[in-house]
């Protein structure tokens, strides 16, 4: 798991994965987008990993595609990278697990797509978010144009993609992109104790919350209602409801086991 663009570490039941090509802010790189997607399968068959945190070692998150490279790029070299890319948005999105983008610096162009992929955007005051495909003359790709109209709204989600300017944390977290924010020097452990409360959770129901939210953008709400029906009927068999049932009767924290 992991590799020279990508760093993997485990604590308890949260896998880190930390974008590592400081030198180029972290900008993507195949190898980097592969380890991604690696160790996500990974995770998907490790039941003792319970969240996973994706953060940016250096000075920012990820300033996305790699412009230095972008001038020998043909329709073929980018419909290939966009195909990886595009299997690893996936790979957040149905994975049935949390996936915490931990933001610090600049998430710029697919930087920030692969944020707005993950369930929950925790950031450092200061940092910021920008959509700057169209300052190199190029559309959003990652997701960009599905995740951000659904989730700020169409006018605003132009505006961001149209301007490519930057937006600081403070803003994203007014409109709904980010959840919480910290001082930057409280950011990676206020992340951890997050993502370690979250990981003592129902991970399986936390696994169908998030399944069935996400199909919520593009399903009728008879489609959701039926699925929250079936899927409640299953949950109901579960050691961690029975758990939650027992400790609430005993006036108790419950402990789930993600079974």
């Amino acid at each position: 798991m992991g590799n020279e663009h990508l760093l993997a570490h485990k604590d308890g039941h949260v896998l880190s994965l930390k974008l590592n090509r400081p030198e180029a802010l972290n900008a993507f790189s195949p190898p980097m987008i592969l380890g991604l997607i690696e160790a996500l399968e990974e995770a998907r068959a490790d039941a003792d990993i319970r969240v996973i945190c994706i953060s940016g070692a250096g000075r920012s998150f990820s300033a996305g595609g790699d412009v230095k490279t972008m001038g020998d790029a043909t329709p073929e070299t980018v419909y290939d990278h966009i195909g990886m890319l595009n299997k690893l948005i996936q790979f957040i999105k149905e994975i049935e697990k949390p996936v915490i983008a931990v933001v610090h610096g600049f998430a710029a162009g697919a930087g920030f797509n692969l944020a707005l992929a993950c369930d929950l955007i925790l950031a450092a005051n200061g940092s910021k978010f920008t959509m700057s495909f169209a300052q190199v003359g190029l559309i959003s790709d990652g997701g960009g144009l599905f995740f951000l109209p659904h989730l700020i709204g169409i006018h605003r989600a132009k505006e961001l993609l149209f301007s490519a300017e930057p937006i600081e944390a403070e803003y994203a977290h007014r409109i709904g992109i980010v959840n919480r924010l910290y001082p930057l020097e409280e950011l990676e452990a206020g992340a951890m104790q997050y993502a370690s409360r979250l990981a003592k959770g129902p991970s399986k129901a936390y696994g169908m919350i998030k399944k069935i939210a996400d199909q919520s953008l593009t399903s009728s709400l008879a489609h959701i209602l039926e699925r929250e029906r079936t899927a409640q009927a299953m949950m109901v068999t579960t050691e961690d409801h029975r758990e939650g049932v027992q400790a609430f009767t005993e006036k108790r924290q419950p402990s789930f086991k993600g079974r």
